[in-house]
């Protein structure tokens, strides 16, 4: 590897990770059922979502509940699972996709939640399904790097509003096959917030280094998935191959320095069966160690990689080496091994 792709560190640990997980259950035949006159007029079959993404249901915020206080509860368990006081953290990065402004940042209204000191740094990173190991490794650095002594990472995703954006769009319109399937991954769009906490390994034996990983781009294909609020426009197949290409390329570029062909966990982002299949297929991994959570959360964006995680974490034991994997939009991969 060369230049900045590979990153290292030998004091840095996972010291917690925690999810808040909306109540409100919404299956794919509710959503089907909603779309039934544009599936009929179209000429498809219903059960799409569950037999080609694999996707039962997914959860999105009930009436009390919301994404930016779900962030601040994640934040407040995975402080308290770690036994790090709020005055105590130097920095907090917010990873979310969702965001109800462009100004300020979403981080500013975290901060606060979480009753964090004015001296802790605080800002946003945006980068699709990508984002939160994205804030874990920049976290990581500045604790090596002894600027920081601890980093609370966040995460919240609110996918109600593109959903019912996308459902409303695909009645009203006349398009055809294609366009309904450019829009077929809005609908397998779930709700939840997850949080880490991240620490100095030699003050914190108890904790699960970071070892570090590698990171890898084809922003070539930084067209296929454009989304916002009002929809979310895939080239499915194209992406695809795509992103499996790049993860194929970044798993073969690091054989050399990394050992990750016999990991205890595979932490993928969850996307669908047919993604999840496909990267298992392409790396060779050993399916009984890639725990899934999309068939009941649907894809939760950066959160579904922490949520995963924290889903796993009782049946890890010490020891274990765990690999997080995604791939976000854009396009963007990164692979991040953690020593549990």
């Amino acid at each position: 590897m060369t230049g900045n792709a590979t990153t290292r560190f030998a004091n840095v640990a996972l010291l917690s990770v925690a999810s808040v997980i909306p109540t409100r259950v919404t299956t794919s035949d509710d959503i089907e059922s909603r779309l039934a006159p544009a599936l009929k007029r179209i000429g498809l079959r219903s059960g799409m979502l569950r037999r080609v993404a694999g996707v039962v249901e997914r959860r999105n915020w009930a009436a009390g509940e919301s994404s930016d206080a779900a962030t601040v509860a994640a934040g407040e368990r995975a402080l308290a699972e770690a036994g790090v006081d709020a005055s105590e953290v130097g920095l907090l990065i917010n990873t979310s996709v969702t965001r109800r402004h462009l100004e300020p940042s979403v981080a500013v209204g975290l901060h606060h939640g979480l009753g964090l000191p004015s001296s802790a740094v605080n800002f946003d990173i945006a980068n699709a399904c990508l984002g939160f190991v994205n804030g874990m490794s920049l976290a990581s650095s500045m604790i090596e790097s002894g600027q920081i002594r601890y980093a609370i990472i966040v995460n919240g995703e609110d996918a109600d509003e593109i959903q019912v954006n996308t459902i409303d769009r695909l009645l009203t319109a006349d398009g055809d096959r294609d366009a309904f399937m450019s829009e077929f991954a809005s609908l397998t769009l779930g709700s939840g917030a997850a949080a880490a906490v991240l620490g100095r390994a030699d003050e914190h034996p108890e904790g699960h280094r970071i070892l570090g990983g590698v990171t890898r781009a084809a922003t070539q294909f930084h067209q296929l998935c454009v989304g916002s609020v009002d929809g979310m426009f895939t080239d499915a197949k194209a992406l695809l191959r795509g992103g499996l290409d790049l993860v194929v390329s970044a798993w073969k570029e690091a054989a050399g320095e990394w050992n990750w062909s016999s990991m205890d966990r595979y932490i993928t982002h969850q996307v669908s069966s047919v993604h999840t299949s496909a990267i298992v297929k392409a790396a060779k991994l050993d399916r009984s160690r890639v725990p899934t959570t999309f068939p009941q959360l649907g894809n939760v964006g950066p959160a579904s990689i922490p949520i995963t995680l924290d889903q796993e974490k009782k049946n890890l034991t010490r020891g274990d080496r765990v690999l997080l994997m995604g791939v976000g939009s854009g396009l963007n991969t990164g692979m991040m091994e953690l020593a549990w």
